[in-house]
């Protein structure tokens, strides 16, 4: 009589809190708990077998009657043995604690770039595209013909787009770009001044002088006309005449390249890989400044959510690869960019 009322006040218990049970308040460490219950058949063999004590897996059982609306459990003799609900869980819950294993472990299977299909998003300058998106394209092609690579514009520095999953890497300066992001330094860089061929300041030496007394374009995504070359030549008393701000390098290009303005853009415009026949840079030479300015690190970021995941891991890998393997600037003299090497007559 006391077995079948005790029974009883636990199914009206279990009726009870069933309704105010919600799935936020199962912990799924009870799929363990009941999957041991099942196998061992006794709450001490359960806790045996989860290293528990017997009034821990005791609890545990309480929890799973208040979850499930079930008593799972009833004592036969000195045992227990399992209600029809408990028997049809049974055979389910071994998948289930499967699934939520390779659900929520870490992914150990090997990439397959061969079948790998992802779309990429690398946001970047309109210089990065121009000098990288080929090679790049060419070594994802060459292992993982299934990646494609989407580039998008740079805009004023803002890290939503990678918090929000809209940009995988990010190609810049990093700075106080956002605390979270993590970064790996690409190449160190630095700027040149850039004029078309035959430029009335090519016929002496480059002095800040007579740098800063011509006229300059510069390039700037949030339209400024000042920057580290003003501060270095302010420390001399003088000061650059900047009559032109264009959102992009190639922008002022474009414009030194038919005018007399001094263009004032990266060395790595002008890599190894940008010499030669490149349009960007046909009757343009560059020197270098008068002036020192700081070195910028252009870095690769992602966000953290990104880190440890395989295919973002090959494709930071290939991307770092691929960028150093020829971002190293050299010091130079003012240099005729279609490579027909320094112009020595302009220093005599």
């Amino acid at each position: 009589m006391r077995q079948t009322q005790r029974m009883q006040t636990i199914v009206a218990s279990c009726a009870m809190s069933r309704d105010n049970c919600g799935m936020e308040e199962i912990d799924l460490n009870l799929l363990r708990a009941l999957d041991a219950l099942l196998t061992a058949g006794s709450v001490t063999g359960a806790a045996r077998r989860l290293g528990l004590s017997s009034s821990a897996m005791s609890r545990t059982l309480s929890r799973l009657r208040i979850v499930t609306g079930d008593p799972l459990f009833v004592r036969a003799g000195r045992g227990l043995v399992p209600t029809p609900r408990a028997v049809l869980l049974r055979d389910r819950i071994h998948p289930l604690i499967r699934e939520v294993e390779a659900t929520l472990g870490p992914d150990d299977a090997p990439l397959d770039l061969a079948t790998l299909g992802r779309t990429f998003t690398i946001r970047a300058n309109e210089g990065f595209v121009s000098l990288f998106a080929a090679p790049l394209l060419a070594a994802v092609g060459a292992v993982a013909p299934h990646v494609r690579l989407r580039f998008a514009p740079k805009s004023l520095k803002d890290a939503t787009p990678l918090r929000e999953g809209l940009i995988d890497l990010e190609i810049g300066v990093l700075g106080d770009f956002a605390p979270e992001v993590r970064a790996q330094g690409l190449f160190s860089d630095r700027f040149l001044g850039v004029v078309r061929a035959g430029h009335p300041l090519l016929a002496g030496p480059i002095t800040a002088e007579r740098y800063a007394a011509c006229r300059h374009v510069v390039a700037s995504r949030r339209g400024s006309f000042e920057g580290p070359v003003d501060a270095a030549l302010a420390a001399l008393g003088l000061h650059r005449n900047v009559v032109a701000v264009v959102p992009g390098f190639p922008d002022a290009l474009r414009i030194a390249r038919a005018s007399d303005l001094v263009a004032l853009v990266p060395w790595s415009c002008f890599g190894p890989r940008m010499r030669g026949d490149q349009p960007v840079t046909q009757g343009l030479v560059s020197f270098d400044l008068p002036v020192t300015t700081p070195e910028i690190t252009i870095s690769a970021m992602w966000h953290p959510r990104l880190q440890a995941d395989p295919g973002h891991r090959w494709l930071r890998t290939l991307v770092m690869d691929e960028v150093r393997e020829d971002q190293v600037a050299p010091r130079q003299d003012h240099a005729d960019l279609n490579g027909s090497g320094a112009r020595d007559a302009a220093h005599s």
